[in-house]
């Protein structure tokens, strides 16, 4: 099961958290005492260690994380590994793109050329200092003070956070990312699902991972890859797992889930149509030609 870590902390009782009209940020430690798991975010996440150890993991680079440490983390689905023998105490700031297009549109001090084409990793490493240090003292502090705490002073801090990290010219590749959100109207749709699409996410996840409505998400769509959502995502999961088939030694069950079916009678069902064989007997006909 994906997390979706946004809502579970938002309707979750039991953690400090300040909720804003375009943000949230919460203190917690451990709410989940499972030692790897996968999460999903519709909002881009900055991840402040208090105390403990924690590592996102990505295909291409994991993350240790130690206290004192702290990731910019686009939306997008992440695996995470708890490490269970130490207490873990975080603050998390979910900040979705109309507020950073904001930040950026209000400070010209940080607008600056992008290249349209450039690649951004889903995970930036925050270099923090003294100041950044300070800062997360004063947000605990508020924290602790709960809902009496203003909206308007909530996006102050927020702004401050991302003052923080951008004057701080060791996190140039922040500001430059947070630069194609600021003169991109809405997120490419190729790139979101083809780093995706092997996510059991609903297509509601989906349009909010593109940053549109269901409806314009699926003419958009269409427009750009001539097929539906779902016939596309089936195409690609099939594929993927026909390579994890081949390449790995994972078994049919664990393929099915590792593609994004949702149940292994259904993914047997859709294999076979495709490829005129079921898994296992597909494996053997391809090792045997």
């Amino acid at each position: 099961m994906i997390v979706d870590v946004y809502e579970y902390f938002k309707k979750h009782p039991g953690y400090n958290k300040l909720v804003g009209s375009d943000f949230l940020f919460v203190e917690y430690k451990c709410p989940i005492n499972i030692k790897e798991f996968q999460l999903y975010t519709k909002s881009h996440l900055i991840t402040y260690v208090i105390k403990g150890k924690k590592d996102w993991i990505t295909p291409n680079k994991t993350y240790e994380l130690i206290a004192g440490d702290a990731l910019f983390i686009r939306k997008g689905v992440y695996t995470t590994r708890q490490h269970l023998e130490e207490d873990y105490c975080v603050m998390l700031f979910f900040i979705n793109d109309d507020f950073i297009k904001k930040f950026i549109t209000e400070n010209d001090l940080f607008k600056k050329k992008i290249n349209p084409k450039e690649d951004h990793s889903p995970i930036f490493e925050i270099n923090t200092n003294d100041s950044f240090g300070s800062l997360m003292e004063s947000i605990f502090h508020y924290l602790k003070q709960g809902d009496k705490i203003p909206q308007s002073l909530i996006e102050i801090k927020f702004k401050e956070l991302l003052f923080n990290i951008v004057l701080n010219l060791k996190n140039k590749d922040v500001l430059d990312f947070f630069n194609t959100i600021g003169q991109n109207a809405k997120t490419k749709l190729e790139d979101v699902m083809t780093k995706n699409f092997q996510y059991d996410l609903k297509m509601e996840d989906f349009s909010k991972l593109c940053g549109r409505s269901l409806s314009a998400f699926k003419r958009d769509f269409k427009d750009n890859f001539r097929t539906t959502p779902a016939r596309w995502l089936m195409i690609k999961r099939l594929e993927y797992a026909k390579t994890l088939l081949l390449g790995t030694g994972l078994s049919v069950n664990e393929i099915c889930y590792e593609s994004g079916f949702k149940n292994n009678s259904h993914f047997v069902r859709a294999f076979r149509n495709k490829y005129d064989l079921p898994p296992n007997k597909f494996k053997i006909a391809q090792e045997e030609g």
